[in-house]
């Protein structure tokens, strides 16, 4: 993963969205999240960008085990013919697993 993929997927998820002035955006503290490319954009959408404590792993417990589930339940059980199937099936998963829980 590049701090570009990073940045397009900042991007992309603020696609239908109004204003994302205040929107959290929570990430490790991984060299492609603490990049001066990521910064740049999280600050041009006025997000606040958090980030995970040093050493602390359970800061993020809920959208590790989301990641768990999304990849066990439907990701590996698939094979995608291109990128926007399988953006599309992540997103419809996301979507009913959000509406559901």
């Amino acid at each position: 993963m590049t701090a570009e993929l990073a940045v397009k997927a900042v991007e992309n998820a603020c696609l239908n969205v109004k204003s994302t002035e205040g929107i959290i955006i929570h990430s490790d503290l991984g060299v492609l999240f603490t990049s001066q490319k990521f910064e740049a954009c999280v600050e041009a959408k006025h997000m606040i960008h958090s980030f995970s404590r040093k050493g602390n792993p359970y800061d993020n417990a809920c959208i590790e085990s989301f990641h768990l589930l999304l990849k066990k339940e439907e990701i590996n059980h698939q094979k995608y013919p291109d990128f926007n199937t399988a953006r599309k099936a992540v997103f419809e998963y996301s979507a009913i697993n959000y509406m559901t829980h």
